[in-house]
């Protein structure tokens, strides 16, 4: 199959600016990692004229889809986990162009998953999962049972890829065969939620009350990215500072339920300040020094 993509890739490995570009191919029947395309080529550029272009051919009745990406548009894509795939086809893609091992040190660096970008993922996932656990808790209360289960089982996905993150490894694209192999406890409430003989409403009782208890205790560590630009300053933060933090702009949506739901945790402190209006005071932020 290679051999069929060589003219395509050739020309585009010609071009100064193409750092790097590999070749995935489909493996199964039914291949999410690729599109359900017989083969992927990811094309690597610096200072590409758009940030992600794609290209679908056709060759001896196979399909192929070409994506062309700017290097920063990848480290994004890399950095907050928007689009898995492109994670999965640099690490398992084979390399068959390499510009100053451009591609090989990139390998390297998700193989080692440096802290700071562990520390952000952490973040991204646990915002997700205090918006989404949230959410699961208020349907059930509401007696709004299916939703609530749909939400419930999105928050044991967000936890997955949370546990999977701690353990040093990027999340793919089918996480659960990956919990199972890294966090078998995590992938035990998964299972009692969908296999319980349970009514559904007391299956999901049980889920947030053992959710519950696993995002407590993973809170600090999680929110470390955030308790540590919080830290950069002496003063407390209004919400707003936070949320306009380029460096949290990748969780910013739903850094309201994480912010809410670490002051309930006593990570962090309200700080009161005074307004012009009587009785009425700014509500700002400080991490606890308890």
């Amino acid at each position: 199959m290679e051999d069929l993509l060589r003219p395509i890739y050739q020309e585009r490995a010609s071009n100064p600016n193409t750092l790097g570009i590999l070749i995935i191919e489909k493996n199964k029947p039914i291949s999410p990692i690729t599109d359900n395309f017989d083969v992927i080529l990811l094309v690597i550029m610096s200072e590409a004229e758009q940030s992600w272009l794609v290209k679908h051919y056709e060759f001896d009745g196979k399909a192929a889809a070409m994506h062309v990406v700017d290097e920063e548009q990848l480290k994004c894509w890399i950095d907050t986990s928007t689009y898995r795939r492109a994670v999965e086809w640099v690490i398992n893609g084979q390399t068959v162009f390499d510009r100053n091992e451009y591609v090989s040190n990139l390998k390297q660096t998700l193989s080692n998953f440096p802290t700071d970008r562990r520390k952000l993922k952490l973040a991204i996932e646990f915002a997700k999962l205090t918006r989404s656990y949230q959410e699961a808790r208020d349907l059930y209360e509401s007696k709004q049972y299916l939703d609530a289960y749909s939400r419930m089982l999105r928050s044991l996905h967000y936890l997955g890829r949370l546990s999977i993150i701690e353990k040093g490894y990027h999340p793919e694209v089918i996480v659960w065969s990956q919990v199972k192999r890294i966090d078998i406890e995590t992938y035990k409430l998964f299972e009692e939620l969908i296999n319980s003989d349970e009514e559904i409403d007391k299956r999901i009782e049980l889920m947030l009350l053992a959710t519950e208890f696993a995002v407590s205790t993973r809170a600090k560590e999680s929110a470390k990215h955030l308790l540590e630009i919080m830290n950069t300053s002496d003063e407390p933060w209004s919400f707003g500072d936070l949320k306009v933090h380029p460096d949290i702009s990748a969780y910013a949506m739903d850094l309201t339920s994480m912010v809410e739901y670490l002051v309930n945790k006593g990570i962090i402190d309200v700080v009161r300040v005074e307004t012009k209006g009587e009785g009425i005071y700014h509500r700002k932020y400080k991490v606890s020094r308890q």
